[in-house]
């Protein structure tokens, strides 16, 4: 996955330093209840829409903005569902950062699904009942958003 210029220029100062990192989730469904996902280039993994928080960036626009350059699909954001840390990741080159990820429930509006860059080697429209299997967290973030009404969760 193309690492942003940002964290680039940090990473030259900091090395491979814990890095805290602003996160979206995109939960996108259909009317029909179907959901977007992508299987990740980087490990095979399938999984939600999701991306880092650019510099001054709102994280809804993100959510919005890793839809469309990740899988070719409009989404609009209809709730902030959860804010939530994830457990610190290390990347094979010995990078460490933790994110806090923002999920959010999106409503998709157009475009076909489609592999739209490197990040994907796959990617579709699923029923609840046909999911591939998936990370646990991935999971957690899709049931929270079609159950979620109400404010969004937050852990504490």
């Amino acid at each position: 996955m193309p690492t942003p210029e940002f964290v680039l220029s940090l990473r030259e100062k900091i090395g491979h330093d814990l890095l805290w990192l602003p996160a979206v989730t995109a939960v996108v469904l259909r009317e029909d209840g179907r959901v977007l996902l992508a299987r990740r280039s980087d490990n095979g993994n399938w999984g939600l829409v999701s991306g880092i928080v650019e510099p001054g960036e709102e994280p809804a626009v993100t959510a919005v903005r890793e839809c469309l350059e990740e899988t070719g699909v409009v989404a609009v954001v209809e709730e902030l569902v959860a804010v939530r840390a994830g457990e610190p990741v290390q990347y094979p080159n010995g990078d460490r950062c933790q994110f806090l990820d923002h999920t959010f429930r999106c409503r998709w509006v157009s475009g076909e699904a489609r592999v739209n860059d490197d990040e994907s080697l796959e990617v579709g429209w699923y029923s609840m009942d046909e999911l591939p299997p998936m990370p646990t967290h991935q999971l957690e973030r899709l049931r929270a958003a079609r159950a979620h009404s109400g404010p969004p969760r937050f852990v504490v």
